[in-house]
């Protein structure tokens, strides 16, 4: 457990970065009149960290494969750091666009490696418990970013205190890795054999380990064979990897899941909240206003007050909807189902589902796909709802959702209690649930398992 937490630090600043430039982001344009004035740079400050992230994650597959899971999170770690400074201290708009793109290189770097890390260093029976530890741990993030936004709305520096807090967790992780061991399957494929089987050793009963390692040494075989045809280099690896009947049925499993997890649109119904908050001081509309909606917050000192003054009523009135309860329940039920669901699953499933060789090139493909359908979301919400406003946004939204369901059915398979090899082992023999044509049995082989024949 100790293990899950320290690396799950990694999605606590995932979580804690996603949440924090939305405050932020008021204070920014306070202290920089051209931000104020320029909304495309509001934008660009937001979306640097997603363009970050997609380079973050695409890169740190290799770098997992290479250097290992233990150096790749500390390498997060300090690439999360330096951009929390850098935007702390920006002088400048441009600089804070620095720390925001330094910022998601370190977060996509994380979010592929710590849930990997924490899989390889689990036991079968408790992996998914000790995996979801990370989306747990993106959730706190999240919360915690909102009470760090309140704590210092009142402070002199205000959004520089808010960015520059970040350090801390980044730092914390970073010292606690240094005593935790590296992935004994990444050791045991650097024919580090004796540092894998103790760390094993520490991981499983006494009799379970000699199958473990058993297991590890006929993937190891298979891979060596699979290497004597294809170069270690990353575009010959990428070559390889698509040619690789597990790895390409495990990318489908593990793309689809990680897109369908941004366009289930958790995101957007946090940036409709916001908007909702923005608009005429927070509250509904007033017809028989002389002022825009939204007038109080993009605008002098003077007329914010003046705004205040004008909408006081509502302070008293509330919201003249009869239904506006429902969009709260449904919102609070929504969270509910998401955080155990979407939220976390997708990183579990991709921990999972790729050979030994291929986990971290794999893990970082999939994230990558995360990271573009998040600026993808991101980059089309508002032009959605200017033309088809929240309602009709929202049910594209629940079509494609839909729609997402059933590719996850028909390309996702159950892990659930199984070792690495045995997932592997559904992926070659080819997955196909029972209602799409395939007839389902447990195999010798795959123990708990579900193969097609």
């Amino acid at each position: 457990m100790r293990l899950a937490l320290s690396a799950g630090i990694g999605g606590f600043l995932f979580g804690y970065d996603t949440g924090i430039i939305s405050g932020a982001l008021f204070y920014i344009r306070d202290d920089f009149q051209f931000v104020e004035e320029k909304t495309w740079l509001q934008e660009t400050i937001v979306s640097m960290a997603v363009a970050g992230a997609v380079f973050g994650a695409a890169f740190c597959g290799y770098i997992n494969d290479r250097f290992g899971r233990k150096k790749s999170v500390l390498a997060a770690d300090v690439v999360f750091f330096v951009g929390a400074l850098v935007q702390a201290a920006a002088p400048a708009p441009w600089v804070i666009i620095v720390g925001r793109f330094l910022v998601g290189l370190g977060v996509g770097m994380a979010s592929m490696t710590s849930p990997l890390y924490i899989s390889e260093c689990s036991p079968a029976r408790i992996r998914g418990a000790l995996v979801s530890t990370n989306g747990l741990l993106i959730t706190s993030g999240q919360f915690l970013s909102y009470l760090i936004n309140l704590a210092f709305t009142q402070a002199r520096g205000t959004w520089r205190w808010m960015v520059g807090v970040a350090c801390l967790p980044a730092l914390i992780q970073f010292c606690l890795m240094w005593s935790l061991p590296e992935s004994p399957r990444w050791l045991y494929r650097q024919n580090k054999i004796d540092e894998a089987r103790a760390i094993l050793e520490k991981i499983y009963p006494s009799d379970e380990v000699e199958k473990e390692m058993s297991a590890l040494a006929k993937s190891t075989e298979a891979e060596k064979a699979d290497e004597a045809v294809i170069d270690e280099n990353l575009i010959s690896k990428l070559k390889g990897a698509f040619k690789n009947t597990v790895v390409r049925r495990g990318l489908y499993a593990g793309i689809t899941v990680q897109v369908a997890q941004q366009f289930v649109a958790f995101d957007a119904s946090k940036w409709n909240c916001m908007s909702c908050l923005n608009v005429d001081c927070g509250f509904c509309s007033n017809p028989a206003s002389t002022f825009l909606p939204g007038a109080c917050v993009a605008a002098t000192k003077d007329l914010k007050s003046a705004c205040k003054a004008e909408h006081g009523v509502f302070f008293e009135q509330g919201c003249p909807s009869r239904f506006g309860f429902l969009a709260v329940i449904l919102l609070a039920l929504y969270i509910i189902v998401y955080a155990p669901g979407m939220g976390t699953v997708p990183w579990i499933v991709n921990s999972e589902i790729y050979p030994l060789r291929y986990r971290g090139l794999g893990g970082g493909i999939a994230a990558v796909s995360n990271w573009s359908s998040n600026l993808i979301v991101s980059e089309s919400y508002l032009t959605l709802t200017e033309n088809l406003g929240a309602g009709g946004t929202f049910f594209v939204f629940a079509v494609i959702s839909c729609i997402s369901l059933c590719f996850i059915y028909r390309f996702v398979p159950e892990t659930k209690g199984l070792k690495f090899e045995e997932v592997e082992k559904i992926l070659e023999e080819g997955y196909k649930p029972s209602l799409c044509g395939g007839k389902t049995k447990q195999k010798s082989g795959v123990k708990g398992g579900v193969d097609s024949v």
